[in-house]
């Protein structure tokens, strides 16, 4: 059939990030374009479960024959669609997979990630690979422009959907002038200083894509906004610089970022000088150890990681603190959206054991009362479900008291014990990094399985322990790399500890 035919448009985004809005604006901007529109959507399950699919269609007034109107479709045919917009990488992902995305297609995605509860969910690292969903949307798509819109948004005082306006505006995908867009947004009267502010932000860097030769690249560093990430004490910058290999520099910043979150400059410092002993038996044990070669330094980029994850534990002082602060309670209400003068309630339900209350207390106390029969049964009135109300003065006081205790956290018997434990893993290190270098980077990674709070740090650690032990019995053979590996992954495929305890039955 001859003749001109809509221009086809989806767009995917989560429950509350305001595709719906973005549909509305591009409806007003195609009239004030002279263009017939047509929007359907199809909604998913809120909040990461599914996204909510709009499909658009758009036809220019100017070509219809006299006393004709064009019929346009309810729902995306795969290989039919103009553009694809998407409100986070990984809706770009099951865009492709549901056929949308094709050579004819400019995709565009918004580069930030909000994990999907099965990432959450995972007992190992369960994040899909936002890298290998921007590669495959390079080689599949007509055009690929892909920036933070997120972040974008945030700096302007907005949110996504104004982004994602404007980065459909400035792909020039759509036949459409920017002041329609502009004046669609003014006349919602949805936030339009902040929202407008946003739309040109995202306007220029997509349009900095397309004019740039870049159709099938992401928009460089400079379109996402300068690097929020605290700058470091110039003597910590100046240690990690001058002991720590640059491969694991970066995470090794990090980490003391996150040491000094968790505790202070001190406990920073303990970090530098573990990991600092750590890259230095590895420099000196090139070229003497069995399996892969210490060149690569994995084991201090492993090492790097997993210490800062194990001595930022998360006792009853550390959740008590990332409950009250002020990002958690902005992200509750973005996730909430809240009409103008409606209240939100907060309530957080908790139930501590006898385990974590104790670890809360002085190290011989707490050890005391597990070990005593009587103060044992006293300290079990305390446990069981807590809901505590963080929007009221009363409940928010007693998590910020609890969280206040951070300068005694160095003399209670959760940290006694977790330090200890870190001591003896990374001794358990470099005794095997001589012996066997790829043991000794498994035995690295095996740290992933201490983590969480209560019954899940618990299982964990048991997984870990017993890992631990079967390398003891066993030695550090030529196969042993190879088996810990597989114990890791028996380890991570369910939380009863099933899968594992047949890996260890099996003989090596």
């Amino acid at each position: 059939m001859s003749g001109p035919r809509p221009i086809t448009l989806t767009i995917a985004a989560l429950g509350g990030q305001g595709g719906g809005v973005v549909a509305d604006w591009l409806i007003d901007t195609a009239r004030r374009g002279g263009y017939i529109a047509q929007a359907t959507s199809v909604p998913g399950v809120a909040q990461r479960t599914g996204a909510t699919i709009y499909y658009l269609e758009f036809f220019p007034l100017s070509a219809l024959p006299p006393g004709r109107k064009p019929i346009f479709a309810l729902m995306p045919n795969p290989g039919d669609v103009d553009v694809v917009i998407a409100s986070e990488i990984m809706e770009a992902g099951r865009a492709m997979q549901r056929g949308l995305v094709t050579e004819r297609t400019t995709l565009i995605a918004s580069s930030h990630r909000i994990y999907a509860i099965q990432e959450k969910s995972h007992m190992g690292d369960g994040r899909a690979d936002a890298a290998e969903v921007s590669a495959l949307a390079r080689r599949h798509a007509k055009r690929y422009i892909e920036f933070d819109m997120q972040a974008m948004a945030e700096a302007n005082g907005s949110v996504i959907s104004a982004a994602m306006l404007g980065a459909l505006c400035g792909s020039a995908a759509l036949p459409f002038a920017a002041e329609h867009y502009v004046q669609a947004i003014q006349s919602s009267g949805i936030e339009a200083a902040s929202s407008t502010r946003t739309f040109e932000a995202a306007r220029l860097a997509a349009a900095g894509a397309s004019t740039a030769g870049a159709g099938n690249a992401a928009v460089g560093a400079g379109a996402r906004g300068p690097d929020a990430r605290a700058a470091l004490p110039p003597l910590m910058e100046e240690r990690i610089r001058s002991q720590i290999p640059a491969a694991a520099q970066d995470v090794a910043r990090e980490g003391v970022r996150r040491m000094i979150d968790y505790q202070d400059g001190a406990y920073a410092e303990l970090y530098l000088g573990r990991l600092g002993a750590v890259a230095a038996l590895e420099r000196g044990s090139a070229g003497t150890s069995a399996g892969t070669s210490p060149s690569s330094f994995a084991l201090t980029e492993s090492v790097a990681r997993g210490l800062a994850l194990w001595m930022s534990f998360e006792d009853t002082i550390r959740v008590a603190d990332l409950k009250i602060r002020a990002a958690r309670a902005k992200r509750v209400l973005q996730e909430v959206k809240p009409s103008p003068g409606q209240l939100v309630e907060v309530t957080e339900f908790m139930k501590p054991r006898i385990e974590e209350i104790c670890g809360t207390l002085p190290a011989g106390l707490g050890s005391w009362i597990l070990r005593s029969k009587a103060p044992r049964r006293w300290m079990a009135g305390l446990t069981g479900g807590r809901q505590i109300s963080t929007s009221r003065i009363g409940g928010f006081l007693q998590l910020y008291w609890l969280a206040g205790l951070r300068s005694w956290r160095r003399k209670t018997l959760r940290y006694s014990q977790e330090q200890a434990r870190i001591v003896e893993w990374l001794d358990f290190i470099a005794r095997v990094a001589p012996q066997n270098y790829a043991l000794a980077v498994e035995i690295a990674d095996c740290q992933q399985l201490v983590k969480g709070y209560g019954e899940t740090h618990e299982r964990g650690s048991a997984s870990f322990d017993a890992i631990l032990g079967d390398v003891r019995g066993r030695g550090t053979g030529e196969n042993a790399a190879g088996r810990v590996r597989v114990l890791r992954a028996a380890a991570l495929a369910d939380d009863q500890g099933i899968a594992l305890s047949k890996a260890l039955a099996m003989p090596a």
